[in-house]
């Protein structure tokens, strides 16, 4: 099959939207499939996004979207994200009668919350589920995630979990060929990920534990934590083989997010056999759960000591569930619904409001 995926996230970011979409484009491409990407790295013009100035956004790509569906002639259409990129593709979409999916991979109302406190949830929920409603399905990462979406009135939901690279993250790398943390007090409780607000860092940061806690990451809230906790380790952000020793090497993972639709960095650290604490909430209570591979509870600081009594290599055992080609067998699967794309009533309304927001921008452009 020709498919084409149009995602506003993409390389050079570095998180769980981009590692999913990279290892399901490489299964896809094994199995034989034809992909091509359209992303802000196309050489698009860009603008930072508000509150995250390192994620580029294309605003004003409609028209050479529209080139590229019409010369790739795709078998099928995945719109991943709901960006400026995720409106222009949804609506050609629409107007050109063609099919496609699009997947939820993060709470992103609950982000917005979170950003901007004046702004309704129930009016960013409309919003996001107009916007999925007018495709054929919508992939989201676990079966709470679809009954959670269930009562926000979205349709046509499947569970589409993610896959780990058991190649990369391995138990064989702890301590290979040192300790990353030589010199730290033992045990070792790490988060690591995008240092954002979204992220609830700052729960783990506040709670009294034995040893060292550590993040790796950056993000838009880096300095802020780094001025109120300086008894915390901040190693930056780490890529390939680094990333996977800094799990490798922590006794426990930390992950105190209540916004995630999943986590990738769950099973990644399973996978090198570090357990992971975590509150029960979407995605830990998906994967934790009588795994022998973490903890979950209320109580973070519980969940972390209880961390300590687990064995590693049931952690290991566990993250092997996750393949990346039966997950990318699964996005295959879903992706030509039979159905008509459907216009949403207040498609009108969100575009023209979008057009106004982005009049300024598109002045400078000139």
């Amino acid at each position: 099959m020709k498919i084409l995926i149009v995602t506003d996230a993409w390389k050079p970011q570095m998180n769980g939207v981009v590692r999913t979409l990279e290892m399901t484009i490489k299964s896809l491409k094994k199995s034989g499939h034809i992909i091509e990407v359209i992303s802000p790295s196309d050489g698009y013009w860009t603008i930072p996004l508000p509150t995250y100035p390192d994620i580029k956004l294309a605003p004003f790509a409609k028209s050479d979207i529209k080139k590229r569906i019409l010369a790739f002639q795709p078998d099928a259409i995945h719109i991943a994200t709901e960006g400026p990129l995720g409106l222009s593709a949804r609506s050609l979409c629409i107007k050109l009668g063609k099919p496609f999916t699009t997947s939820y991979h993060t709470k992103f109302p609950e982000y917005i919350k979170a950003r901007f406190p004046f702004i309704p949830l129930s009016l960013s929920y409309k919003f996001i589920r107009g916007f999925h409603n007018a495709g054929g399905r919508t992939l989201v990462t676990t079966e709470s995630m679809v009954n959670f979406l269930k009562e926000k009135k979205f349709n046509n939901l499947s569970a589409w979990a993610r896959g780990v690279d058991i190649s990369q993250f391995h138990p064989e790398k702890r301590f290979m060929p040192k300790d990353v943390y030589e010199g730290l007090q033992r045990p070792i409780f790490v988060n690591v990920g995008r240092i954002a607000v979204e992220k609830n860092i700052e729960a783990f940061l506040k709670i009294d534990l034995p040893g060292s806690k550590v993040v790796v990451g950056d993000g838009p809230q880096l300095n802020y934590l780094k001025e109120k906790y300086p008894n915390v380790y901040f190693f930056g952000a780490k890529f390939g083989n680094e990333l996977s020793r800094h799990f490798a090497d922590a006794d426990v993972f930390v992950f105190p997010s209540k916004t995630d639709t999943f986590g990738l960095v769950i099973i990644e650290s399973m996978a090198t056999g570090t357990p992971v604490a975590a509150y029960p909430v979407t995605g830990p209570v998906d994967i934790i759960p009588n795994s022998k591979a973490g903890s979950i509870n209320k109580d973070l600081r519980a969940a972390c000591i209880s961390c300590l009594q687990l064995d590693r290599n049931d952690a290991v055992t566990h993250a092997k569930k996750f393949s990346w080609d039966a997950v990318s067998e699964v996005f295959y699967n879903y992706l030509t619904p039979d159905y008509k794309p459907k216009h949403q009533k207040h498609t009108f309304v969100i575009n023209y409001i979008l057009k106004l927001i982005l009049f300024p921008y598109k002045l400078i452009k000139k």
